[in-house]
């Protein structure tokens, strides 16, 4: 029988995390020697934020370099794994209430490639992306988290990322370190407490944790991957925070594995 793997939720950050050989790409690949190998990897992105529930359903899925005002060096970053069509067709049967299909325009966005590039640089594990259907609201998603726990079971590790707390309009982008704003450090505090004690409802309806919330996830998409990482775990997992650190201020990097 095949053993459990993880569910990880990655902060991904800033794209420059996959070029910088800074703390945070350090300890994603402390990861990567601590967890154990799939056979294949599905991997929730902030990055995917459409209306339905795709599955990409590609052999070679591409890189996307999705963001813009980067070094010419990170546009050249390439992260080639394959992908895995029996996994798509997989995924479309689990998620069939939700009308998922499989999908061959879209392929690996940087939410997912600019953090696997530390913790599998090899590339050489299969990827398989799900999209965030931005028309459900949140207890959906975490729903459909739920609806991922078996491929756990069938050597398949769920990766989701996004960022706990997420606002660019507040981050400051120079190189100097800054102090992480009040607002973000409470909500952030709160979202650790509520993930350790597995008290998972004010996470699922976030936008009722007042002007905290308002302010680290003023939109959803880089907020909703956690979901998906709550719901594919159960009562049976620990909880622990192998990365941690509010880059700029205002974005957590903070990474959760359920094991």
């Amino acid at each position: 029988m095949t053993k459990r793997l993880p569910v990880v939720f990655f902060g991904h950050g800033n794209p420059m995390n996959a070029l910088d050989d800074n703390p945070y790409a350090a300890q994603w690949r402390a990861m990567g020697a601590e967890l154990p190998r799939p056979r294949a990897i599905l991997a929730v992105s902030a990055h995917w934020y459409v209306p339905g529930t795709l599955v990409t359903a590609n052999q070679y899925p591409r890189t996307i370099h999705d963001f813009g005002g980067f070094p010419r060096e990170l546009y050249a970053m390439q992260y080639p794994a394959p992908g895995d069509l029996g996994l798509a067709a997989r995924l479309t049967d689990l998620l069939a209430d939700y009308g998922a299909v499989g999908d061959e325009r879209w392929g690996l966005d940087h939410g997912t490639w600019s953090v696997l590039c530390h913790v599998y640089p090899k590339a050489d594990i299969p990827v398989v992306q799900l999209s965030i259907d931005e028309t459900l609201e949140p207890a959906l998603h975490f729903e459909i988290g739920t609806l991922l726990r078996p491929l756990r079971d069938e050597g398949v590790m769920i990766v989701a990322s996004g960022n706990v707390v997420h606002n660019l309009h507040a981050f400051a982008w120079g190189r100097h370190p800054v102090e992480p704003f009040d607002w973000a450090q409470r909500f952030e505090t709160k979202a650790r407490e509520c993930l350790l004690a597995r008290e998972f409802d004010p996470l699922i309806e976030y936008e009722s944790l007042g002007e905290d919330a308002r302010l680290s996830a003023p939109t959803p998409d880089h907020y909703l991957p956690l979901l998906y990482a709550m719901g594919a775990s159960d009562e049976h997992d620990g909880v622990t925070f192998p990365v941690e650190g509010i880059d700029g201020g205002s974005v957590s990097m903070l990474s959760v594995l359920f094991s």
